[in-house]
Parts: structure tokens; sequence; C-alpha cells
């Protein structure tokens, strides 16, 4: 079988053997995965958690092809799509319900000796989600990042009528405007540094967007949303970002941290303490998101039709990658 390797020397589709599900595991044939911005980012050297080489692909549905010993969740030819972090099951966030931040949490697709850029993958039962039948592979590759904004917006507390700042125009930025606006965002403003990126914010349904770049950006997105922001989810997560998001939310508000910073950041701690501010981090999901992730596609709230600009077969993949960095494309997906 191929499958796509990320090393220092860029992207290569390699021939590899076909791997057997052991105890509890499925083995999934893949039928489409997404390129994310952490693979275009660890492969630029920028991310903090991906070390080269890697098996990349946590964005992946496919067909399940087989099962090992002692399967009980999943049979053959089931749809299906999975969450991709691994967690250890044992230790104490494991325990309480948070597998996502789990103490000796690996990631399939990231950093796991497996990811879905290949055309065979076993994955752990536990980790599958079944995908319905109304959605197609296309709409269905977005489960696992819908999965994003659905968690972050459960993290802030939700966002009926609140004023909403999303800092930057990306998959996610995308679709956590539009999960904030079926949850009853009052005012949905966002921020992109490109006019391309502002004009799709506006396609997808923002009220208003702003140049990140400006001198005055910080001016404008309060004047476009009328007042200060109650919730500011900063999906780029650089310093500009961050003192973008501090100065735009409200005393007592929130700014949830979405995106995975590239470095270090200052915190201006005299505000948040004064301002009484809460600074949140989000990792990832957690089942329910997947489960509430599939509700809102099937439903229509939030509609991604649009949002697949280019799709390459596996054997292309370092051109997937190309168009994913390239900062033309919102989502790029490989065919396998």
């Amino acid at each position: 079988m191929q499958r796509v390797i990320v090393s220092d020397g860029g992207v290569s589709v390699v021939a590899a053997e076909v791997p057997q599900p052991g105890p509890g595991e499925v083995l999934v044939r893949t039928a489409v995965a997404g390129v994310c911005g952490s693979d275009t980012h660890a492969l630029a050297g920028l991310h903090p958690f991906i070390e080269l080489p890697y098996a990349p692909g946590h964005e992946v549905c496919g067909t399940v092809e087989a099962v090992g010993p002692a399967v009980t969740a999943a049979v053959v030819g089931q749809r299906v799509t999975l969450e991709p972090f691994l967690p250890c099951w044992e230790c104490k966030q494991c325990l309480a319900g948070r597998q996502n931040i789990c103490e000796r949490l690996r990631f399939f697709g990231c950093a796991h000796d497996q990811g879905g850029m290949a055309e065979l993958f076993t994955v752990d039962q536990r980790r599958l989600h079944v995908i319905p039948d109304a959605l197609d592979w296309a709409t269905a590759a977005f489960i696992e990042p819908l999965g994003t904004p659905v968690h972050a917006i459960g993290l802030a507390e939700g966002v009926r009528d609140k004023a909403v700042a999303i800092l930057g125009a990306g998959t996610i930025g995308i679709l956590m405007a539009q999960v904030a606006r079926a949850y009853g965002a009052k005012r949905i403003v966002m921020t992109a540094r490109s006019a391309a990126s502002r004009e799709r914010a506006l396609a997808f349904g923002a009220d208003a967007a702003v140049d990140a770049t400006a001198p005055d950006a910080v001016a404008l997105v309060r004047e476009a949303l009328g007042e200060s922001a109650d919730v500011v989810f900063d999906c780029v997560a650089e310093q500009s970002t961050t003192d973008q998001a501090l100065a735009l939310v409200m005393k007592g508000g929130t700014v949830v941290v979405v995106g995975v910073p590239p470095a270090d950041v200052s915190i201006p701690l005299p505000l948040v303490q004064d301002a009484q501010l809460r600074i949140q981090g989000s990792a990832t999901y957690l089942p329910g998101d997947f489960t509430e992730a599939m509700r809102l596609l099937e439903s229509g709230q939030v509609d991604v039709s649009a949002m697949v600009t280019a799709v390459h077969p596996l054997a292309d993949a370092a051109a997937a990658f190309a168009d994913a960095a390239s900062g033309r494309h919102l989502k790029v997906l490989l065919s396998a």
C-alpha cells in the first residue's frame, strides 16, 4: 500500500506494508483525508508538538475493511471517521472524562506511527464514529475540524446573544463563525490579513470582516461589533492576535485560544487581573462534540458545500500540501 510521510525533505508517498488490526483494533480504508493547518505548519517547522518525520492525516474518513479480535463497536463496511487523539484511558484526566487532555496523550496522524493519509490504517475501535448516511465523503471530512469550534464554544459557556470576535478566517475560523451563528451569537466580526480571506469571511456569514494588519484593527472590530467583545476566539494564536484579543474583550470577558501557538507569547497580566479576564485554552474535542458536529452538518446549520477548494489523489500529496500552504485555498482534501 501507499502512505504519506512528511520529513525535512518535504512530502513523499512511500510503499508500506498493510497494517494488521490487533485486539480491539479496526482496519480502515481511507476515502478522504483533509490537510490541516497543523500539517502545513509542521512541514514548515512551526508546530510546537509535531516532530519530523511523521505520518500525517488526522482529518480522515473511510470504510471499515476488517476488524481485529474482540472488536464489538464496528463492522466491516461501515463508513467511519475518528477522534484522532489516543488517550491512555487510565490517568486522572481520562478517568474524569477529559481524554482530550490525557496526561500521556498520543495523536493519530501527528504523533503516532500511523496517519490517515494512507490507503489503509489501523486504529482503536474506541476512536471511531459512524458517519450518518446523509453525509457524503466531502462533508464528512469536516466532522473532525468542526468538533474544534463546537468544543471551544462550549468552553466559552456559549455565545447566545453575545458579541463575538473571531481572529483568523481559515478553515477553523470559518467553521467557528458558522457554529457561533447556529448557536445564536448576537453579532460576529472576523479578522484576516488578506482581502480574499475577509471576503470569504463575509461570504460564510460574518457580519463584518476587518484587516488584521490595520493599526486600528481593534477599534475597527469594536466599531463593527457596536461594543467590546464578550468572547474572542483566537484561531491564529500568535503575539499580534493575543494582543488584539485582550484589547477587544470586555471586562469580565473570555478569550479562547483555539489555534496552536507557534511560540510563546507575552501576556499583560495586570490587565488580565484588573479586568477579570478569562484566558481559556481549547484542546481538540470530546465524543459529544463529534455527535454535535454531525448534527450541525446533517441539519444544514453548518454548510461546508463550498469549503472544499481542491482535491488531490494520494499520489499528489506534495501538491495538496503546497495548495494548503498557499493561502489560496480554504480546505484541501486527499482522495485515497
